[in-house]
């Protein structure tokens, strides 16, 4: 049986130095993925056109990344690819998420990133991620 730690955020997408506009994000942790964070972004949101252009099929846009990554993010830049993390100004965290369509700057209170991270902790603890993983069903899920 596997447990999920679910919470649904208000967050801000940055589209200029002096215009957003607030996006409802779900955040979703699974022990039967025990490294990795989801955030779900309405169907709407699009890394170009935010406010027009519709996800696949009408559903959530959803990124998958390292909990790890989220976490030192909270504190420190962190990230070099398509997903990177920073402290932004006040009591925010800025997440930057990179795609071939374009680049999103969302903005969230770090007070309820770090109250999903903890969610997540109780569920499994930061460094004992591997003994929740499944090695036979990853390697059934690669060779398809």
């Amino acid at each position: 049986m596997h447990a999920t730690a679910e919470e649904t955020v208000q967050a801000r997408l940055i589209l200029s130095a002096h215009r957003s506009a607030r996006l409802r994000v779900a955040l979703t942790y699974r022990t039967d993925d025990p490294l990795a964070v989801r955030m779900a972004f309405p169907g709407e949101f699009s890394l170009d056109e935010p406010t027009d252009a519709a996800g696949p099929e009408g559903g959530d846009i959803v990124w998958v990344f390292a909990r790890r990554l989220l976490a030192g993010g909270l504190e420190l830049p962190s990230g070099v690819g398509d997903v990177q993390v920073r402290p932004g100004p006040g009591r925010s965290t800025l997440v930057e998420l990179r795609a071939p369509e374009g680049t999103a700057l969302v903005r969230f209170d770090a007070a309820d990133l770090r109250r999903f991270l903890w969610r997540s902790r109780l569920l499994v603890p930061e460094g004992e991620e591997h003994l929740y993983l499944d090695a036979d069903r990853a390697l059934a899920e690669l060779l398809g």
